[in-house]
């Protein structure tokens, strides 16, 4: 076996292993504890234990110290099998009632698996390490314990969590640790309220509030995206929130979606809010005959959409109850495919690049629960994949997690710390434009069925809010900034000389504000850095009298500068949309 962390299956093998050793480490320190399960996760590991007392602080570094020790003993780990009934017999003369409970719920047939480990031994369908010296003592670290209902259930009993993470080396574990704590400065709920952009009320779970400061940046976002899909040849619409039951059940997601729909009745009919935009495109689309001239018909749509996610769920803007989805709705010929997903492509790199997001792209294959035949599903998948290699692009299979209506290729960006996030869908739909019969005449006089391309550029306005919050650290770019400049007069006297250059910029479409409170300069100037306003203009007596002002970045003090020339590098800044300072 090749022993690389870097193997995604190697690097789940080494942290299963590493919840093993905790196990082991707490089954030595706490021999009346009950163990449940423990996976690896993404980043590291947990195991849900029973014991009488939570675990405090003490005790994992005391665990984290007995896990060193187990690596050190260079410990074999053994795979055995036993039938089920033993099994059971096996893990009850242990007192495990955990493990008892899982192997009870197997097949009557099953052959159970266990991993020895020197005096320890678990109920574990592997795989693993050979040996418990494979894991570096130095790269563990135990990060918190948490409750966790048994089994998820909140009617069972509460045990205790242990989540941990692992690494070959120290260096890398510090390393993971300090990521850590970036993103936990750059958490978008805690920024979003600090700078005032957007906040969530226990009155109104899964639903944002948009603040003052969020309003700006959410609408230049809009406005950008329109300037994007007004070049591409989008043509904008808005669709109903609410329709009927009926059309729901022709798209399909009545049978495949309900369960995250929430409906309502009107006039005694049963009517649901959407949770997607596609059958509104698609009524608009059956207004009125089309021909081949017309396709590809390119719809935008920035249409708000409620989904009814499980609370345990939510997490700030990157999972709500209520979001605009930047949606666009294609109807075109099979024939068009490929050109069509390339210049979809090609625009997702023209918005990605923009705000410095590098992105990876998976190509999401037919899941269980879809509509339309497998033939049907082996075409689009092949045009999708054919489609994106053609323009040198490479993805990776991810299996059965396309829409139910069609296959997608997902555009996963990268942040500034080197996390992935799903934003970008283009999704080839060839069922939907049957189930509504829509129609289009061909060069032949003929009538043709289209086909659909259902794609996001942001996924929706929420989730990249949060995402762009969390990759800027709230520090925007300028022209996204709500705030662009801040004015900063030294005395009362400066005051109006300060509204003055507050006028100009403003009618120069600056977003501009004075700080006119009776408060020290420096504080006045760190109380701005904190609300990470892009420019600083200080100005006191001697700015005044020559009409300059005293300008400062975020980063820099660039001294005094004519407040023509300072207003003409910042219109060029704002206008082309640099993600760095001119000054």
């Amino acid at each position: 076996m090749e022993y690389d962390f870097n193997d995604a299956e190697y690097r789940k093998m080494y942290r299963h292993t590493t919840s093993h050793v905790l196990a082991q480490a707490v089954k030595r320190l706490f021999p009346e504890a009950k163990l449940a399960i423990g996976p690896a996760i993404e980043d590291g590991f947990y195991y849900d234990i029973d014991v009488d007392k939570p675990f405090v602080p003490e005790d994992l570094e005391a665990l984290e110290a007995e896990m060193r020790k187990i690596c050190k003993e260079k410990i074999k780990l053994e795979r055995f099998e036993l039938p089920r009934e033993e099994a059971i017999a096996f893990m009850r003369e242990r007192q495990e009632p955990y493990k008892v409970e899982l192997i009870q719920d197997l097949p009557e047939d099953a052959v159970i698996s266990f991993y020895k480990q020197g005096d320890f031994t678990d109920l574990c369908a592997g795989p693993h390490l050979d040996s418990t010296g494979r894991i570096k003592g130095n790269g563990i670290k135990l990060t918190s314990a948490t409750g966790a209902y048994w089994r998820g259930d909140s009617s069972r009993k509460m045990l205790q969590r242990i989540y941990g993470t692992c690494f070959p080396s120290k260096a890398e574990l510090d390393a993971h640790l300090a990521r850590i704590e970036e993103a936990k400065k750059r958490d978008h709920r805690k920024l979003g309220r600090e700078l005032g952009l957007f906040a969530f009320r226990d009155e109104a779970p899964g639903f944002p509030f948009y603040l003052p400061k969020g309003m700006v940046l959410r609408n230049t976002l809009i406005d950008y995206w329109r300037e994007v899909h007004k070049k591409w040849d989008y043509l904008e619409i808005s669709t109903p929130q609410i329709m009927k039951r009926t059309l729901w059940e022709t798209s399909g997601h009545w049978d495949h979606y309900k369960d995250n729909m929430y409906t309502t009745v009107i006039d005694d009919e049963d009517f649901a809010i959407k949770p997607m935009n596609c059958p509104g495109s698609i009524l608009v689309y059956d207004l009125e005959p089309h021909s081949y001239r017309d396709l590809p018909l390119r719809y935008g749509e920035l249409g708000l959409v409620h989904r009814h996610e499980l609370s345990g769920a939510l997490h700030g803007m990157f999972r709500v109850r209520c979001f605009t989805q930047d949606d666009a709705h294609i109807l075109l010929a099979k024939d068009q495919i490929k050109d069509e997903v390339i210049r979809i492509a090609q625009l997702f790199d023209e918005v990605y690049s923009l705000f410095g997001l590098p992105y990876t792209i998976e190509l999401s294959t037919m899941p269980e629960d879809h509509i339309g035949s497998v033939e049907d599903w082996d075409i689009a998948t092949a045009a999708l994949a054919d489609a994106i290699t053609s323009i040198g692009k490479s993805y990776e299979i991810n299996p059965g997690d396309g829409a139910f209506y069609g296959p997608k290729l997902d555009f996963h960006i990268e942040d500034s710390l080197g996390r992935t996030w799903q934003c970008g869908t283009i999704q080839l739909d060839y069922q939907l434009p049957g189930r509504f019969d829509l129609e289009y005449v061909g060069t032949d006089g003929e009538k043709y069925c289209p086909v659909m391309i259902h794609r996001v550029v942001f996924g929706s306005i929420e989730r990249f809010i949060g995402v762009i919050t969390e990759h800027f650290a709230g520090a925007f770019p300028t022209w996204l900034s709500p705030v662009q400049v801040k004015i900063l007069p030294i005395t009362d006297r400066t005051m109006g000389y300060a509204k003055e250059v507050a006028e100009k910029l403003s009618a120069a479409g600056v977003r501009v504000e004075v700080d006119e409170r009776n408060e020290k300069l420096g504080y006045k100037i760190r109380e701005a850095q904190m609300e990470k306003v892009p420019y600083k203009l200080i100005v006191g007596d001697k700015e005044a009298a020559d009409g300059t002002v005293a300008v400062r970045t975020r980063d820099a003090d660039k001294g005094a500068m004519g407040l023509d020339e300072f207003m003409a590098k910042l219109q060029e800044e704002i206008a082309s949309r640099s993600n760095t300072s001119l000054f």
